[in-house]
């Protein structure tokens, strides 16, 4: 399984993010036909390599024609959702850009639809956000491990003035993550650095197991008294299990007074805000009640947010926590070419190195309805046609 783990040596940022992945690897020609999907005129990159502190990295800067550097949540969604970026890096994207307005309405005592973003509502900040998933993705990368977050001391101006540091929009996103005070009196950690890496993040600690093969360092801009690089690490995961192990946040409460159309509205709402899973099970409660148990599966950075929607969207009073392990099987995206129209598949790898191909379902359904066909044929026939396609020796 393709791995990367990035190193917050100096902390992070969205542009050093961007370094990291071009100097692990990423071709910038690469990254820039990427960003082109994002059909925004205003801006360029400049990628060349810098020395930090002796080391050797790789420079990127977002440079901006931007008429409009204030942007709400609603214009930001709309300039992802008229991309033509992947479906992935899309959703990835609006859930980075959602939790940064939950972020900043909560710090300035406002909604999310009405907090209007400065420095992070920018097509510098559009650009670091869709830039790194869409690397990520480019790379092939299927886990990401991070290290404690360093966070710095001082003060930065901003929109808003004078900013103590740590930013608070930056430590709101870094809820649920491990992060480590540091003597330098600087910003390490900027709110987009935060919001991506906690996004992408399938777990945080030391380096993962793996064959190491590509490092990348991606330079920050201000000289520090230490290498003001993010390092990127990347190889196949170690071991031969062949099953991803992961530590994740497992919420349950019961519900005995809700009604099913709000429960079923509780449910879409934590699967737009990131939830992994989202499970609601019948349940005899106290007093004689029917009533369900709502369980929520989340990245342990996630659970805070996630919480939050469920006391406002639901009548429950309190939430059960607890930790626990998730083995999966590595998995990956495909998109095959029917005579339905192009569908995607998810291809699991078992331990033995066997695959099992599972089309999705929403594709298949709207296959379906075009054709005027049974859901199930058209399952079926897609199922055949992407392990022919992707030569695949074993279909599920």
């Amino acid at each position: 399984m393709k791995t990367a783990y990035f190193d917050c040596i100096a902390g992070a940022s969205g542009d050093m993010i961007l370094g990291a992945l071009i100097d692990a690897g990423l071709p910038a020609a690469q990254l820039e036909a990427e960003l082109g999907k994002l059909h925004l005129k205003d801006f360029h990159l400049h990628v060349g390599p810098v020395m930090k502190n002796c080391f050797a990295a790789t420079k990127v800067d977002v440079h901006v024609h931007d008429d409009a550097p204030e942007r709400h949540l609603a214009d930001l969604r709309k300039v992802v959702e008229d991309s033509d970026l992947s479906d992935s890096v899309k959703a990835g994207a609006i859930r980075i850009f959602t939790r940064i307005c939950q972020a900043e309405a909560a710090i300035h005592n406002s909604s999310v639809d009405k907090v209007h973003l400065h420095e992070v509502g920018g097509v510098d900040a559009i650009v670091d956000v869709c830039g790194a998933l869409a690397g990520l993705e480019a790379l092939g990368i299927e886990r990401v491990h991070v290290s404690p977050f360093p966070v710095g001391r001082g003060f930065i101006h901003g929109a808003h003035g004078e900013i103590p540091l740590p930013a608070p929009a930056a430590l709101a996103l870094m809820k649920g993550c491990p992060i480590a005070g540091s003597p330098i009196d600087a910003e390490l950690v900027t709110p987009t650095g935060a919001a991506i890496l906690s996004e992408v993040a399938t777990g945080f600690g030391p380096i993962p197991a793996m064959t190491l093969e590509k490092i990348g360092y991606g330079a920050g801009t201000r000289e520090l008294e230490i290498p003001n690089v993010l390092r990127l690490l990347t190889g196949q995961a170690a071991g031969t299990s062949g099953v991803i192990t992961e530590t994740l946040t497992l919420l349950e409460t019961n519900l005995d007074d809700e009604s099913p159309e709000l429960t079923g509205h509780v449910s879409e709402r934590l699967l737009e805000a990131g939830a992994l899973d989202v499970t609601v099970l019948p349940a005899h409660m106290k007093k004689n009640r029917p009533g369900v148990v709502l369980q929520v599966l989340a990245k342990s950075q996630h659970a805070s947010e996630l919480e939050e929607i469920v006391f406002k969207e639901s009548s429950t009073l309190g939430m059960r926590r607890s930790e626990i392990q998730r083995d999966s099987l590595p998995r990956r995206l495909e998109s095959i070419e029917t005579k339905y129209g192009k569908i995607r598949v998810k291809v699991a790898t078992l331990p033995n190195g066997q695959a099992k191909v599972y089309p999705e379902f929403e594709d298949c359904r709207q296959a379906a309805r075009q054709a005027d066909m049974p859901v199930r044929e058209i399952y079926k026939y897609v199922e055949h046609e992407a392990a022919h396609a992707l030569g695949l020796p074993h279909a599920h």
